[in-house]
Parts: C-alpha cells; sequence; structure tokens
C-alpha cells in the first residue's frame, strides 16, 4: 500500500524497510510475451518440454523479466512525497542475480532506503537496496540497487 508523507520528511525515510509488495505469479504466459517483446526466446524460458530436462527442472523468467518488474512490484509499497507529479526510474548501480525464478512461482519485492537527497528544487533522488523474494525459498532471486527520482510539483 502506498503512504504518503511531507516533503521535508524524506530523508526521514533513510535506513528504514518499507512494507514488502503483494505476492505476484510468474506466469508461462508473462515469460513468452517478455520473449516477444525483447527478441529472447531461449529454450529455458519459452519451452517447457525441453526446460524440463535442465537442472532447472522446468521454464524460468529472464532475469531482465524479474529486474523489470519493479518498478510495478515497488510501487504497490512506495513511501511517496505529497504532492507528487511523477516517478522516473533513473538506473541501478547494482544488480545481482542469485536464483531463477520458477513459473509458477510467486515473487515480492522488500525495499530499504539507503539515500534520499535533493538533487534540483522538487526532484528527489532516492537509492534502495530492493531484494526479489521467491515464495517459498531462502535465496531470493535478485538484490540490486535501485535509483529513483521522484518529481514534486
Amino acid at each position: 500500500m502506498t503512504q504518503t508523507i511531507k516533503v521535508e520528511d524524506l530523508p526521514t525515510l533513510v535506513g528504514r524497510e518499507l512494507e514488502p509488495s503483494p505476492w505476484l505469479e510468474i506466469t508461462q504466459e508473462r515469460v513468452n510475451q517478455f520473449a516477444d517483446a525483447t527478441n529472447d526466446w531461449q529454450p529455458i524460458h519459452v519451452n517447457p518440454e525441453m526446460a524440463a530436462q535442465t537442472p532447472f527442472g522446468g521454464p524460468i523468467a529472464h532475469g531482465f523479466l524479474s529486474l523489470s518488474l519493479l518498478s510495478y512490484l515497488n510501487a504497490q509499497s512506495a513511501v511517496v512525497p505529497e504532492n507528487m507529479v511523477m516517478g522516473i526510474n533513473y538506473g541501478s548501480d547494482r544488480v545481482r542475480y542469485l536464483m531463477p525464478v520458477r513459473v509458477g512461482k510467486r515473487i515480492r519485492s522488500r525495499q530499504k532506503v539507503l539515500e534520499v537527497t535533493e538533487k534540483k528544487p522538487g526532484q528527489w533522488l532516492f537509492k534502495s537496496e530492493v531484494t526479489v523474494e521467491i515464495e517459498g525459498e531462502e535465496t531470493p532471486a535478485l538484490v540490486a540497487e535501485i535509483l529513483s527520482v521522484m518529481v514534486v510539483g
């Protein structure tokens, strides 16, 4: 659930872990759509019969699919400033894929705010450590340092 706070309180978020996002199931349809969008039809993603013969035991999501879902997942439990006009993806400082996400599994994100800096008046740069958890697994799918800019009007 998104929470709104006063702009002057944004720096108080540093060090805070936000609520985890809701779980999201990774379906074969979503994996296939991502493959079509990126022209990455590697059989471990889109061919369940072939993928069943691999050490994964079935199809897995593209790592970049899991990463690209962070925009959606993180927005589900964000803390945003009052009068926010827009949020902008500003990049990543570090991304590590630790475990593949099997089709049919559910994932969610956990965010910890590392830095909040006003870069220009009304433009706040956030750096967050984000972990994508896989339901029922100890090892996360990925850990990343994500940068975003919140523009306040």
